[in-house]
């Protein structure tokens, strides 16, 4: 598989949480690639676009959690 934004987006967003039962959810999830895709100068894709893509790269109970730039850009302007 190419590297593509959506790659991009989970490694530099988002880190996996070994430790924790909690994971980002839905809204918070799609929140987070818009703020990584403002950060970053991407074009967002639709919703349905992105959970396709991220259907394709993660399992239920990923336990990702938010990291980096794109993670203080969306807790500032979602609160």
């Amino acid at each position: 598989m190419a590297y593509t934004p959506f790659d991009q987006f989970l490694s530099e967003a988002t880190y996996r949480d070994h430790a924790s039962d909690s994971t980002i959810d839905g809204d918070a999830f799609y929140g987070l690639y818009t703020s990584w895709c403002y950060v970053s100068q991407n074009t967002p894709q639709p919703q349905h676009v992105f959970w396709e893509a991220m259907g394709q790269r993660i399992s239920p109970g990923h336990r990702l959690r938010m990291r980096g730039p794109a993670a203080t850009d969306y807790l500032l302007n979602s609160y």
